[in-house]
């Protein structure tokens, strides 16, 4: 597992299952792809990605791969 914490703005509570959305942003001049792309190499790696509250603010971002796709990525 890898987690990376954010120490930008939260994002609102209602917003938490868009951000994976294709499009969807919380920034000004926010394209809305980072997540979306991650979300969709990480899953056509047979992992998983996902958010969590990083108290005070911001998330931490979690994301897993199988073991058998990390070694054969290196190969």
């Amino acid at each position: 597992m890898m987690s990376v914490r954010d120490t930008g703005t939260s994002v609102a509570p209602e917003d938490a299952d868009r951000i994976f959305t294709p499009l969807f942003t919380t920034k000004r001049r926010g394209m809305g792809m980072e997540l979306s792309i991650s979300h969709s190499i990480i899953e056509a790696h047979d992992g998983r990605l996902w958010a969590a509250p990083n108290a005070p603010r911001a998330g931490v971002f979690h994301f897993v791969l199988p073991a058998d796709t990390a070694l054969a990525a290196g190969t």
